[in-house]
C-alpha cells in the first residue's frame, strides 16, 4: 500500500489566524509523570463560543498536530464557564525519566498556539 502523503491541502490563508491570536493565552503544564494539559483560555465568551463552533479541535485534529498517536490525546474538555479548553496527553517519556526534555511540561503547547484556524 503506498504511502499517504502528509502535506496538507493547500489552504488559503486570508481568513485565518493561529489560536494564539484569539486566545487570551495558550499554555502546557505537567498533570503528573504520564500526562500533559493544554489549555486555551479566552477573554470572552463571544471569542470562546466562536473558536468551539468552528475550531474543529478534536482529538483527531490534536493528534495531528502534534504528530501522536489518536490514543495519546486523552480528552478534549470545554469548559464554558471559564471560556476554556483543556487537552489532555499521555507523555511520550515519563517526567523525569532520562530523556525528558521539559519535565514540568510548561513549553508544549507552541505547537497548538501556532496552529492555524479559520476565523
Amino acid at each position: 500500500m503506498p504511502e499517504q502523503s502528509r502535506t496538507p491541502p493547500s489552504v488559503s490563508l486570508a481568513n485565518t489566524v493561529t489560536v494564539g491570536d484569539v486566545a487570551a493565552f495558550v499554555t502546557s503544564k505537567n498533570a503528573g509523570p504520564y500526562k500533559l494539559t493544554l489549555d486555551i483560555v479566552f477573554s470572552t465568551a463571544a471569542d470562546y463560543e466562536r473558536f468551539v463552533g468552528q475550531a474543529g479541535l478534536d482529538r483527531e485534529a490534536i493528534a495531528a498536530i502534534y504528530g501522536i498517536p489518536l490514543a495519546d490525546v486523552l480528552d478534549v474538555i470545554h469548559f464554558a464557564p471559564a471560556f476554556a479548553v483543556k487537552i489532555a496527553l499521555r507523555r511520550r517519556i515519563t517526567a523525569g525519566a532520562p530523556g525528558d526534555s521539559d519535565v514540568y511540561g510548561a513549553q508544549q503547547h507552541v505547537p497548538l498556539m501556532q496552529h492555524r484556524i479559520a476565523w
